[in-house]
């Protein structure tokens, strides 16, 4: 049995929906949308699941039945094109800001639950494991 053609067609709208906002200026589409979005944001949020979708899609066709997301392995492959999108200069902010904030909130962690998630998951908390494997990569890149 074939999807219904009415989901088609409804696919086709919203994406040119997305095409007509993607022609707006620069300006436009640093419009608010709600309190912390834009339109801008919004694009790179719909980009985002729908390569999401489109992967889980993808591997379920392989395996001939659903399969569920594997999302730290999906997180990371789909979000290297919007990932890539972002300047330098604006990455490097990003991530100062995410290590600066997660540095502080894990200060404030107090036992037995600083204790619980350090055994069930230790890496949320030591954010140095994952930092540093990734940033030993790019130093090593950096250095030749």
């Amino acid at each position: 049995m074939s999807l219904d053609p009415e989901i088609h067609v409804a696919n086709r709208a919203a994406t040119e929906r997305i095409r007509a906002l993607g022609e707006l200026t620069d300006d436009k589409l640093r419009t608010p949308v709600g309190e912390h979005w834009t339109a801008s944001i919004t694009l790179v949020h719909l980009a985002f699941w729908d390569r999401r979708s489109l992967n889980a899609l993808q591997r379920s066709v392989e395996a001939d039945r659903p399969v569920p997301t594997d999302l730290d392995i999906v997180l990371n492959d789909l979000s290297l094109p919007i990932w890539a999108a972002v300047p330098p200069r604006d990455a490097a902010r990003l991530a100062l800001d995410a290590a600066t904030a997660i540095d502080e909130f894990v200060a404030t962690l107090e036992s037995p639950l600083a204790d619980e998630l350090l055994a069930s998951h230790v890496r949320w908390v030591r954010r140095s494991l994952h930092r540093n494997e990734h940033l030993d990569e790019a130093e090593a890149a950096l250095r030749g």
